[in-house]
């Protein structure tokens, strides 16, 4: 993990439906509970009405990160309305916060009405989450064109990539290593640097020699 790239206030969680976004934020966000900042998480997808972060907010609100969640997750209503409090955390500045974004361009619309407030600032990283193993990215440059759709939609441009290619339960620490050089040729393309690649928690004493940021994952593996 690239410790300074990933010191900003906030930080958002873009990419390709289905790469991990939501887990990946999820655990981003305890990760900075436990060494100290306070921290507010901010679901704001509007895509996938099914893996919400509301999925793990008795857990995050016990480790003290606030939840800010769309008034219809895990509900039967699915409306792509956002929660007014979103606003306080890109205005108010008092805590570090992490916003999981709906999957692909689509997805990515949705930070627009953020976008002024998190520019100004200027005190963010958005991180394109990447699973090789996933249709339509299985190539660094099929990864590439979907960074640069999700890039184009949110208006905010990428500072890293978190590499998050994994194939569920089945995942083997070769199979995380041998995507290594696939996310170090979307960082070529793109010219944004790989800042995180991430292992489930088995996996992290078999990562130990390697440059990983090891997330504890939580239950819904990946």
């Amino acid at each position: 993990m690239d410790n300074n790239a990933l010191n900003k206030r906030v930080t958002l969680f873009c990419g390709h439906y289905g790469s991990g976004k939501t887990n990946i934020a999820v655990n981003f966000a305890l990760h900075l509970r436990k060494v100290g900042h306070p921290v507010a998480i901010a679901d704001i997808d509007v895509v996938n009405p099914y893996f919400r972060t509301k999925d793990s907010q008795r857990e995050l609100e016990a480790a003290g990160v606030e939840v800010i969640a769309l008034p219809f997750a895990n509900t039967s209503v699915d409306l792509p309305s956002l929660p007014q409090e979103v606003y306080g955390l890109v205005q108010r500045r008092d805590k570090k916060v992490v916003m999981d974004i709906g999957g692909d361009d689509r997805g990515a619309y949705a930070l627009g009405r953020y976008r002024p407030y998190i520019l100004e600032e200027n005190d963010f990283d958005n991180l394109f989450v990447v699973n090789f193993f996933r249709p339509l990215t299985r190539t660094a440059e099929e990864a590439y064109e979907v960074f640069r759709e999700v890039e184009a939609a949110a208006g905010i441009p990428f500072t890293g990539i978190v590499n998050n290619s994994n194939i569920g339960p089945e995942t083997k620490i070769s199979d995380v290593i041998n995507t290594k050089v696939l996310a170090e040729e979307l960082s070529k393309l793109s010219g944004v640097p790989v800042v995180m690649t991430t292992v489930e928690k088995s996996l992290c004493e078999e990562a130990e020699d390697e440059d990983f940021f090891a997330l504890k994952l939580q239950e819904k593996l990946f």
